[in-house]
C-alpha cells in the first residue's frame, strides 16, 4: 500500500468510529464537512483508562500539555482503535482492553500553532493495582475523578468524569460484553 492508501484506511476507520462514538464535541460533523474527504494529519487517539471502581483515571504528565490521557498520533494505515490500544502500553505499561464503543470524538489542536484535527477517545477499565511503567520524562499516575487536574484541554476532566458516571450506570456484566474483540 502506498502512503495515500494507508491514510485512506486510517481515515475510513476513524469515520466509522466517529459515527459510533457515544458523544461528539467541538462540532465534529461541521468540521468534517468543512475539511472534506481528507482531514488534516495527524489523527489523534487516546484512552480514558478507568479503575474498576470508576473513581480514578490514568493520566500521563506530558511536558507541553500537562496531565492528559495516554494517547498520540494515529500512524498511516493504523486504525484509531489500534493506536488507542498501543498508546497506553507505550506510555504507561498498561495493556488496556478497549470497550467496544468509542467514548468521544472531538476536534482539537494537539500542539500550539498546529491546525485542529480529529481526535477519538476510547475507554478501558483496568485493575488499579496494575503496575505502571511510564516513559522517561513523562510520569503516569492515577488521578481521582473528583479532583481537578491541570491539562491543556480544560474540558477534559468533566468529559472524562461524565463518561465514568455513564459507565457506572452499567452493570459490570455489561462492561465485559462491551469489550471490543
Amino acid at each position: 500500500m502506498n502512503r495515500h492508501e494507508l491514510r485512506r484506511r486510517s481515515l475510513e476507520a476513524a469515520l466509522v468510529d466517529v459515527g459510533n462514538a457515544r458523544v461528539e464535541f467541538d462540532d465534529v460533523d461541521g468540521w468534517l464537512a468543512a475539511v472534506g474527504a481528507s482531514p488534516a494529519d495527524p489523527l489523534g487517539a487516546e484512552v480514558w483508562v478507568f479503575d474498576t471502581s470508576l473513581s480514578q483515571v490514568l493520566l500521563v504528565l506530558n511536558p507541553w500539555r500537562g496531565w492528559v490521557p495516554p494517547g498520540g498520533k494515529v500512524e498511516p494505515g493504523e486504525a484509531p482503535r489500534e493506536a488507542a490500544r498501543r498508546e497506553p502500553l507505550e506510555e504507561t505499561g498498561v495493556d488496556a482492553e478497549l470497550l467496544a464503543r468509542p467514548a468521544a470524538a472531538s476536534v482539537r489542536s494537539y500542539r500550539p500553532g498546529m491546525p485542529a484535527t480529529l481526535g477519538l477517545s476510547y475507554a478501558a477499565i483496568v485493575d488499579i493495582a496494575t503496575a505502571l511503567v511510564a516513559e522517561p520524562g513523562q510520569p503516569a499516575a492515577w488521578k481521582n475523578l473528583d479532583h481537578p487536574w491541570e491539562g491543556s484541554f480544560p474540558d477534559d476532566p468533566s468529559r472524562i468524569r461524565q463518561h465514568g458516571r455513564w459507565l457506572a450506570g452499567l452493570a459490570r456484566s455489561e462492561w465485559r460484553t462491551a469489550v471490543h474483540d
